[in-house]
């Protein structure tokens, strides 16, 4: 199996032998009348991991449907490598540090921000969505009257399910309760987020479904053991179950004449739960899958590697809409992508992305997280840890187990608790001695900068920031970084970073020394300038978009 960058000959090969040649035209000029959208988003998905991008242990025929006729996008980034901040940074077209609570991990969604779905709704569209919305964290709170992603529909349940680690939703089922309370004439946008891949997974499912651990490329991050070839193989049967569903909904969407009139955008909030991934700017935290076809996007089976971030959703399901684009964009619309015959690299203005993490996880004494940034070039991925003193997965665990006071809190078991709990991790600090460098890469302390060079290493596991020969290009990085920083006014840069560390958590806490009371605002950190200066600002935006 190969973990390469996928070749247009792999994908044409890929795209003849398939069995799924249904619908989805290519499509032309965007039509007159608004088209439908369909935007399905599984959870915690790493790029290359779909068989369209040559990945031969995970069979994705939906997605490279998709791909075939349509684009298959190359170099597609989540704006966060966590999923709430992710999916809010989705639906508003920010990027993080733009969105305050939103841009942490299970956290609040300041209904100040504007959201695709809403305006899309103004300019008639009708919409939904089934499974995981912006999630997790607490929009009732923040002034919403419904979630971010729009009215809920998740009445639908399977029986049962082939694997443990599965949801019993009926996504499908829901799509066509949706459909069917559609009013007719009204164009619809449904926002179809999986729970797959997300963990926990059944252990030894990708054996049941007859997959060979042996014949598995174990990602070059991860320990090579047969515990971690089950794990990925298990993550495998996950996206399986996500493209099946959605397969499902595209074959509906074609009995009932509506797919050709229908986009379809397929990708990922972030990427695979395993350590140096998930919760990492690293590049399998934040590069993610992505296809999109459908009426208005042309000439279909290119492959395009343009830089994209999913914050350019928003302005482009706006653009497909008719809709006027609200204040606060910072994402770009793919519609000159859509609209270009030429693969490859089409917009040569799109010459970088950007990512962001803070607070993932109760992972660090006083909740505190771990602040970094990144720039991601066609070449070079630069990364800026904020705060380097801090260990970028979490603190190890403690020497002494306390008893746990209250059920809102959870065990420190293995510690690290920003990375997922499962067999791969479990076993990496167990046997940490025998994998010294993936033990120091995924878990240990890391320095203030550093840099990698994406065309030799796209596993992003050498490091360069210690190499004089990379000086200048780290310092022209970490420059060019800082100034996009500026002026989208990330506190992090002006001196008022501290404003993160004081947002509340939502989920379980763990017993840290320090702050832990969960759905409250630290603080040590709110008597500051920059807090008072949000809640000033705050309160004088107009909302009425």
């Amino acid at each position: 199996m190969s973990f390469s960058y996928p070749k247009t000959s792999c994908l044409k090969y890929i795209l003849a032998s398939s069995t799924l040649l249904l619908g989805c035209q290519p499509g032309g000029e965007t039509p007159s009348n608004p088209p439908n959208i369909l935007f399905a988003i599984s959870d915690d998905q790493s790029y290359p991991h779909t068989s369209a991008y040559g990945a031969d242990f995970v069979d994705t025929p939906a997605f490279d449907r998709i791909a075939e006729n349509g684009i298959l996008f190359n170099n597609a980034f989540a704006a966060a490598p966590q999923c709430s901040p992710s999916r809010a940074a989705i639906l508003t077209g920010r990027n993080i540090w733009q969105l305050e609570e939103a841009g942490t991990h299970g956290s609040m969604f300041p209904s100040k921000f504007p959201v695709f779905t809403d305006v899309l709704e103004q300019n008639g569209y009708f919409i939904g969505y089934t499974g995981k919305p912006w999630a997790p964290g607490n929009w009732r709170d923040s002034g919403w009257e419904r979630n971010p992603a729009g009215p809920e529909f998740n009445m639908h349940f399977f029986d049962d399910v082939p694997y443990s680690g599965l949801s019993d939703r009926d996504y499908a089922s829901n799509f066509k309760t949706f459909l069917n309370e559609r009013p007719k004439g009204e164009p619809f946008f449904f926002w179809f987020g999986a729970h797959e891949p997300h963990r926990r997974y059944e252990y030894g499912s990708g054996v049941l479904e007859g997959k060979d651990p042996d014949a598995l490329d174990v990602p070059p991050f991860l320990a090579d053991r047969d515990i971690v070839r089950n794990d990925v193989l298990d993550y495998a049967v996950e996206i399986e179950w996500f493209d099946a569903q959605l397969g499902k909904m595209l074959a509906y969407l074609e009995s009932i004449g509506e797919l050709d009139n229908t986009v379809v955008v397929v990708t990922s909030d972030n990427g695979m739960p395993f350590p140096y991934a998930k919760a990492n700017l690293q590049e399998l935290g934040t590069h993610v899958p992505l296809a999109i076809s459908g009426p208005g996007v042309m000439h279909g089976g290119r492959i395009v590697d343009d830089l994209t971030s999913l914050i350019d959703m928003a302005p482009t399901f706006l653009d497909l809409a008719g809709a006027n684009h609200f204040d606060g964009i910072t994402g770009r619309s793919l519609l000159p992508v859509f609209k270009s015959d030429q693969q490859g690299f089409v917009d040569l203005k799109r010459e970088y992305v950007l990512t962001g993490r803070e607070r993932h996880t109760h992972a660090r004494p006083d909740n505190v997280g771990y602040p970094s940034r990144a720039l991601r070039t066609q070449e070079f991925l630069y990364v800026k840890n904020f705060k380097p003193d801090r260990w970028p997965a979490g603190n190890p665990p403690p020497e002494v187990r306390l008893p746990l006071p209250e059920r809102n809190y959870k065990e420190i078991v293995h510690g690290y608790e920003d990375i997922d709990d499962s067999p791969t991790k479990e076993l990496m600090i167990k046997e940490k001695e025998q994998w010294p460098e993936l033990f120091r890469i995924g878990f240990e302390k890391r320095p203030e900068a550093q840099l990698y060079d994406i065309s030799s290493d796209p596993w992003t596991i050498n490091d360069l920031s210690g190499d004089p020969d990379y000086a200048g290009k780290l310092a022209e990085m970490d420059r060019q970084l800082m100034k996009l920083l500026e002026q989208q006014k990330d506190p992090r840069v002006l001196g008022k970073g501290d404003i993160f560390e004081s947002y509340p958590r939502f989920g379980l806490m763990r017993l840290f020394p320090g702050f832990s009371e969960r759905g409250s605002y630290n603080p040590a950190f709110m008597d500051t300038e920059a807090f008072d200066q949000v809640f000033i600002e705050r309160s004088s935006i107009d909302t009425d978009y």
